[in-house]
């Protein structure tokens, strides 16, 4: 029997979006919310050093970004702290993919933009996972150094692919665990469709690796193809389409939509610390970006990075607004 969804009162869902941005809550799991990633970054650090006019006085950056939300924050963040360093800034913010962003920044079309470690491990330098972060950190700018591209420091938040449901279905479902979901998939199929975007479909860290890490195939009529991840999170709040999707940890709209992250009880998912990329021709030409960005990097959490998302998503501000306004309260700019 498929599971109905009951849909949540406006007031309940304004709440939730109201303590989010208070608070910058967990995940939405029943359980316990995971920690700020193990990143390289610091949490918690004091206010960040100014940024001054003259810094960057005279220069000019490229800066990209892919297409979904915390990448457009993230990007928005290195493009308003430039041009308060007096840079001329170039926005090429919102590349459509992973492989899109990352031509970009091999092929000089744009500066820099975040990328983050675990993406950098098994996409593109085709490394065996890490298990510890900051070993994966070493070795993805280890081996990125012959790219001509440099890491700067990696913030502590994780923003890894999970699978998560609507609150409603988890219990009637008897879906706790990405184990659990298999046997869904084999025994009850109408209640198992999977949102997710085309990227999450091809990737080793996507569904085929999850695939090939619990033993099972997903067929391929229970699942969903949206054309941007953002609809995943809509998509499995209303529950017509499909019950589960594709999400980020560190995104807004799992507390805002009250989703609960299923268990990676097998532990497949690895680390994925942003990081700025920047190719290293132009850090040897301007290298107080190394200090600025670690500072900002340092203050990118689970928890802050899951508030800014929600301002974009549950409250509806622009990214540039968003990374205006972290910068200011994190001492930044003024």
């Amino acid at each position: 029997m498929r599971v109905e969804r009951q849909r949540p009162s406006r007031l309940r869902f304004v709440l939730i979006a109201l303590v989010l941005a208070a608070l910058a809550t967990g995940c939405g799991a029943d359980e316990e919310e995971e920690g700020s990633g193990g990143g390289t970054g610091g949490g918690g650090a004091a206010p960040g050093s100014a940024i001054r006019p003259d810094d960057f006085n005279g220069a000019r950056f490229s800066v990209g970004s892919k297409e979904f939300t915390e990448q457009l924050v993230l990007g928005q963040i290195a493009v308003e702290a430039l041009k308060a360093g007096g840079a001329l800034v170039k926005d090429n913010t919102g590349l459509e993919g992973s492989e899109a962003a990352r031509k970009a920044l091999t092929g000089g079309e744009i500066d820099m933009y975040w990328e983050y470690t675990g993406t950098a491990q098994l996409v593109y330098l085709n490394q065996e996972p890490s298990a510890d972060s900051k070993t994966q950190y070493q070795e993805v700018s280890k081996a990125d150094r012959e790219n001509g591209i440099t890491w700067l420091a990696a913030a502590p938040a994780n923003n890894a692919y999970a699978i998560a449901v609507r609150r409603e279905a988890r219990r009637p479902l008897d879906v706790m665990t990405i184990s659990d979901l298999k046997g869904l998939v084999e025994d009850k199929p109408d209640d198992s469709a999977l949102c997710l975007a085309k990227e999450f479909a091809e990737r080793s860290d996507g569904l085929p690796g999850i695939e090939k890490t619990y033993g099972f195939s997903y067929p391929d009529d229970l699942i969903v193809e949206v054309r941007a991840e953002g609809e995943i999170y809509d998509e499995v709040d209303k529950g017509a389409r499909c019950t589960f999707g594709e999400v980020f940890l560190t995104d807004g709209r799992i507390v805002g939509n009250d989703l609960v992250v299923l268990e990676d009880d097998k532990g497949f998912a690895t680390t994925y610390n942003p990081s700025l990329n920047i190719r290293t021709e132009v850090l040897e030409k301007y290298p107080k970006l190394e200090d600025l960005f670690g500072e900002i990097a340092a203050r990118l959490n689970n928890d802050t990075l899951r508030s800014l998302n929600a301002q974009v998503d549950v409250d509806g501000k622009p990214p540039d607004e968003v990374a205006q306004s972290f910068l200011e309260d994190n001492g930044f700019t003024g």
